[in-house]
């Protein structure tokens, strides 16, 4: 992926977190129980919080040259669509047992954290 596109994917993550934070805040508070609420939110912030990321990748792409931040966007996008979808889907069916992948996107943002650190730990 090239720093283009990661931007471009990046503000895309950004632009739809907005939305589902404002859809939370505004057309789902009358529907949801207090803690589904809170789940939603906490999908929302880890999607935003994330796609920041995805951006920096971007601009640390630039400066160091690896590999390896390619492939840790990717993951972190994955960890994205993973932990922060299936809380989306948790909050508006209550189907519980999808908490139970939820788990394995935040292990996708720990190991893209972990890239990024070696990333740059390797860089000259």
């Amino acid at each position: 992926m090239t720093d283009r596109q990661l931007v471009v994917l990046a503000s895309l993550i950004l632009l739809t977190g907005v939305a589902a934070g404002a859809f939370g805040a505004h057309g789902l508070k009358r529907i949801l129980t207090p803690d589904l609420l809170n789940i939603w939110q906490t999908a929302v912030l880890y999607q935003l919080v994330h796609g920041l990321g995805l951006l920096a990748l971007a601009a640390l792409s630039a400066r160091f040259g690896s590999p390896l931040l390619s492939l840790a966007a990717a993951v972190m996008f994955a960890g994205v669509v993973i932990f922060s979808g299936s809380l989306y889907i948790l909050a508006i069916s209550g189907t519980k047992w999808l908490g139970a992948i939820t788990p394995i996107g935040g292990a996708a943002f720990i190991v893209a954290w972990a890239m990024v650190a070696l990333a740059a730990y390797r860089a000259n």
